[in-house]
């Protein structure tokens, strides 16, 4: 696959689609690092010259009034103050203001277009992958490079429209993340663990099919650990049930109950106890400290681990030390450590173990579908 690396940028009008879909409360960025990931990039298209024009999409548009809290210009301001240079910013996603604007730019100039959903009203045609908006978009410059990994597992008109009309490549970003995780998922150092959390099943069927194969055990925890203790006959109160995968779960502890290790005590919401001992009023909502000892006699000798949701209500302190317990035993442990984005990412940085990781991913929809072995179509469109 090609990279930024294999371009001639020289002058070159290069468009690149970014992920700053970031967190922004009353009108600031309570968290840039989707921001920073995009900088190499970004940076290394200055400096070879190229005119930089770049597109992202933030939150959803479902009616006019989303566009006002979802506008791309407080991102402008942030970008310009990373990059140390002015960034233009234009408030529209098509018309004559943009295109005089990108004719009039200098070698080196970086301009952000508005937000790409802005085209979702009223006819989704970002989201749709509307093939008149890719194409007009891609009109816009000489060359389009995806950097985007947190949308490649959507085929939008800004990542699969663009490429389908333009020369194409990924930027660092997109290779870091495919260099991370696909050696891990296809090719891994034995033995492998993977550790599953989050609240439903559901969430997580295509992954646990996909590496229950190749994984040499799961470690469930999380709300979906409790369909599986239901699946096993075991009183679970009033917890989180996936009732509709009940027969699922029975069947994959049918079928590798060596592979699949759940829970032995957890924390409710009045107790820590077996999980035997809960009642029927209690609700789990964290793996308990005897669970967190079992998880790691499996994690210990661990050459690969993948780690993909949160095994408790890590929000709430004391649900959290399920998840804490869960760092604290990998700091300690010399292995490939992937951590999936989203809410893993999240729990991790909050508790300041980022840096135990051999790699966060930056996409929690993307790396869930690369672990389920799905392909990505805004990168396999450029393949």
């Amino acid at each position: 696959m090609k990279t930024i690396r294999d371009f001639d940028l020289n002058e070159k009008k290069v468009l690149i689609r970014v992920d700053f879909n970031v967190p922004i409360k009353d009108g600031i960025i309570t968290d840039d690092t989707r921001i920073k990931e995009s900088l190499k990039t970004i940076n290394y298209a200055i400096e070879h010259n190229a005119k930089v024009i770049l597109l992202s999409h933030l939150g959803r548009i479902k009616e006019e009034s989303d566009k006002i809290k979802n506008t791309l210009k407080p991102v402008s301001v942030r970008l310009s103050e990373l990059l140390n240079k002015k960034v233009i910013f234009i408030p529209n996603t098509r018309g004559i203001e943009l295109e005089n604007a990108i004719n009039n730019m200098n070698n080196g100039d970086v301009l952000l277009i508005e937000n790409t959903r802005f085209e979702d009203l009223p006819d989704k045609k970002e989201s749709k992958n509307d093939l008149e908006l890719g194409k007009y978009w891609a009109s816009l410059g000489d060359l389009y490079i995806n950097d985007a990994f947190g949308t490649a597992h959507r085929a939008h008109a800004s990542n699969v429209g663009i490429a389908s009309n333009l020369e194409s490549g990924v930027g660092f970003l997109i290779e870091k993340e495919l260099n991370n995780l696909l050696p891990a998922i296809n090719n891994p150092q034995k033995p492998f663990t993977v550790i599953l959390g989050g609240a439903k099943v559901s969430d997580k069927i295509g992954v646990i099919e996909n590496l229950v194969n190749i994984a040499d055990y799961i470690l469930i925890g999380g709300g979906m650990a409790f369909t599986f203790l239901k699946a096993s006959n075991v009183e679970i109160g009033s917890s989180l049930l996936d009732e509709e995968n009940i027969d699922f779960c029975k069947k994959i502890l049918k079928e590798y109950s060596n592979k699949i290790i759940l829970p032995i005590d957890i924390v409710t919401d009045k107790k820590e106890c077996f999980i035997t001992d809960i009642t029927k009023e209690e609700k789990g909502l964290d793996i308990g400290s005897k669970t967190v000892k079992l998880f790691k006699q499996y994690l210990e000798n661990s050459k690969t681990i993948i780690w993909n949701g949160p095994v408790g209500m890590f929000e709430e302190e004391k649900y959290s030390k399920g998840t804490k317990g869960i760092c604290e035993i990998l700091k300690n442990i010399e292995a490939v450590k992937i951590a999936g984005g989203g809410d893993t990412a999240s729990a991790i940085k909050n508790f300041g173990y980022q840096n135990i990781f051999t790699h966060i991913s930056t996409g929690g929809g993307a790396s869930l579908e690369l672990l389920e072995g799905k392909i990505l179509p805004g990168i396999d469109v450029i393949k």
